[in-house]
């Protein structure tokens, strides 16, 4: 009887991707934000309760496929379009500064051909991929990935002030794919915030979810018995590729890799209880990364990224690591951490509304000990990864990353390379040097701990004093 349940919905699946009846054109509507969905054909033979809850079932386990992107019109009105297997909610809404328009999903698996994927990274910027034939009239380029569980993400960059004027989901007509349709129309500055003005609704909405988890972050458990927890962070993921090389090798892919031999290699000790702020290609904000080193009560916590240089340093090479500085340390550590500090909007996020009470937690009693304790495992950290690795000349450097800016955990951000060097390119992606590295930061972390046996943060102590 299961079997024939399963084999049921398999089959309901199946139909549903085939194409089915016309589907009447949508109305427009100008907006800052659209939803919509189709409801699939009802397979042959099923009443509408029966059909419906098999496919509600199989697309639990079977995501959609994307599998073309295309874009058409000029400056004055311009779409983009998705083949999809079968039809999915969408809902969408623009952002400013920059502007950009975000199409959250259902959960769907990306096989966009080589050409519309051109658009995949961001234009200008961080390494990423130039929007190149792929930007055409009022969209400069597109990204895509895994936002959050069962939820994926597109952010198309906006090449002005443009509103939505229909973002909807078409079911396909005979032999033809369903569609994600987004039309943007041009507008001007005060047209754009003007609709926007108008979102008051989906701007609650997202101020719910930051407050949700702001709950959760405060909400943080007692130090827990045991050995002490390293977090690893894999920067990027997901709608955020991060660096791009030249070879197409993503930073986000790059440095996931190297997080799981690391990680690997802590747990082997059995010295430690090691927690990744993600151990897939998905998208984390970075407030979060920091709570969630929080949440776990991180006694340590290690950011991971391979940097991108252009133009007349595309020769700089090697591992820096870098600790938190209210100044940087060099100029180009400044523009580094400016980049990284724009992870959130690249990947969608509406940050108008973000607390700026963030500032006012390095003003904490355990600041300056912390970051005490970040320089000494930064210095352990360079001399044991110059024994296995090609450091950069300047390998020891501090600036203002946000993601480092838990006040009572030592933490570090490590850029393992740059994929602007091919030679850093093929070091990055070799699976020797990924596994002698990763010996080497473990080592470090060894170093750390052991000359911290009897010194904790002033923080630490208090929780354990109660």
């Amino acid at each position: 009887m299961a079997k024939s349940r399963l084999f049921a919905a398999l089959v309901a699946v199946a139909l549903a991707a085939m194409p089915g009846a016309r589907a009447e054109e949508p109305s427009s509507g100008t907006g800052a934000e659209v939803t919509g969905s189709v409801a699939p054909a009802r397979p042959a033979g099923q009443d509408g309760a029966g059909a419906e809850t098999a496919i509600r079932s199989a697309r639990t386990a079977l995501p959609a496929v994307v599998s073309a992107a295309r874009l058409s019109g000029d400056g004055a009105r311009t779409r983009l379009t998705f083949d999809v297997t079968r039809p999915i909610e969408i809902r969408a809404f623009a952002l400013a500064e920059p502007y950009r328009v975000i199409i959250d999903l259902d959960e769907v698996n990306f096989q966009v051909a080589a050409p519309a994927a051109r658009g995949h990274g961001r234009a200008g910027g961080h390494g990423a991929r130039e929007a190149g034939q792929a930007g055409r009239g009022l969209i400069q380029a597109f990204r895509y990935g895994l936002f959050a569980p069962g939820k994926s993400r597109v952010v198309v960059d906006l090449a002005g002030p443009a509103l939505i004027e229909r973002a909807q989901m078409i079911e396909g007509r005979e032999g033809e794919p369903h569609q994600v349709v987004l039309e943007v129309v041009r507008t001007d500055a005060d047209g754009f915030r003007r609709v926007q003005n108008e979102r008051s609704t989906s701007n609650l909405a997202r101020r719910g979810d930051r407050e949700s988890l702001a709950a959760r972050a405060s909400a943080r458990a007692a130090p827990p018995e045991g050995p002490p927890v390293v977090v690893i962070d894999p920067g990027h993921g997901g709608v955020d590729p991060g660096a791009v090389a030249g070879t197409g090798e993503e930073e986000k892919m790059i440095v996931l890799e190297f997080a799981r031999v690391l990680r690997d290699k802590l747990n082997a000790t059995g010295r430690y209880r090691v927690v990744m702020t993600r151990d897939r290609d998905i998208f984390i904000p970075l407030g979060q990364r920091v709570r969630i080193a929080r949440e776990h009560n991180g006694a340590l916590f290690v950011s991971i990224h391979a940097d991108s240089i252009r133009g007349a340093r595309d020769n700089a090479r090697g591992v820096t690591v870098y600790t938190l500085s209210d100044r940087a340390s060099d100029a180009d550590s400044a523009r580094l951490a400016e980049r990284e500090n724009k992870a959130d909007a690249i990947a969608g996020l509406d940050l108008s509304e973000e607390p700026s009470e963030i500032a006012d937690i390095l003003i904490d009693l355990t600041r300056r000990e912390t970051r005490m304790f970040s320089a000494n495992f930064a210095r352990t950290l360079a001399g044991e990864m110059r024994q296995s690795t090609r450091m950069h000349r300047l390998p020891l450097r501090s600036a203002g990353f946000q993601v480092l800016r838990a006040h009572d955990i030592p933490s570090v951000l490590v850029e393992l390379g740059f994929v602007s060097s091919a030679k850093d390119v093929e070091m990055l992606t070799s699976a020797i040097w990924r596994n002698r590295t990763a010996e080497s930061v473990t080592k470090a972390i060894d170093q750390f701990f052991a000359s911290r046996t009897a010194i904790r943060p002033a923080a630490q102590r208090s929780n354990a004093a109660n």
